[in-house]
């Protein structure tokens, strides 16, 4: 695997486009954490993602319901809901940042075993991921993260569609495969396997 140093030849001296990266190579955390671009990126399998541009206002919007939901019910509880931007790295079996290739920024996250936590953000799994569309990101979301989040272990995958007012969920089975629990639309109310009793009405998370 041919993989760069931490600069790939790019210096601190000013800022650097993702565009300048070579996307021949292999890259790893360890050169995130060296990298000043203004664009937000993130690793797939060592290759290098331009995240899309900052989120419309209703995106906002309902993240932010989202995250008032979770973090109410969450209360006295031993979980946590982390919003974006907030690193989720996935190491295979090393934990060291030289070999980590991937890491997201997932919209939200609920983690339940402290031991994950660090000052980065997550190193490993969390119990539920949210991915909430935007336009230009859908391929990204649908195909890569689905992959890597069932691939990793990642309990629960929520896609957010706030343009068609939709939620699917996605359950690993006991094969480690993902289940889809439903596509939800307005009239319905999500639940969760991992939150028992946290229900999400639809009709008022894309209230306008």
């Amino acid at each position: 695997m041919k993989t760069p140093k931490p600069y790939a030849g790019l210096t601190d001296e000013k800022v650097y486009s993702v565009d300048d990266i070579d996307a021949s190579l292999t890259y790893t955390y360890a050169h995130y954490l060296n990298w000043l671009f203004d664009d937000r990126v993130e690793l797939i399998k060592g290759k290098v993602f331009r995240m899309s541009p900052a989120p419309s206002r209703f995106h906002q919007k309902v993240s932010v319901r989202i995250s008032a939901s979770l973090f109410n019910y969450l209360k006295n509880r031993s979980c946590e809901v982390y919003t974006a931007p907030f690193d989720v790295r996935f190491p295979n079996g090393i934990f060291e940042d030289k070999d980590i290739y991937t890491f997201l920024q997932p919209d939200l996250c609920v983690i339940c075993d402290s031991s994950k936590l660090d000052d980065r953000g997550c190193i490993g799994a969390p119990d539920i991921v949210i991915e909430i569309l935007s336009p230009g990101n859908n391929k990204k979301e649908l195909l890569y993260k689905y992959s890597i989040y069932e691939e990793f272990g990642v309990k629960e995958y929520w896609v957010i569609d706030p343009l068609n007012y939709t939620v699917q969920q996605h359950s690993l089975d006991i094969s480690g495969k993902y289940i889809a629990s439903g596509l939800f639309t307005m009239k319905d109310h999500v639940q969760s396997d991992i939150l028992p009793g946290f229900e999400l009405s639809l009709a008022e998370l894309f209230e306008e």
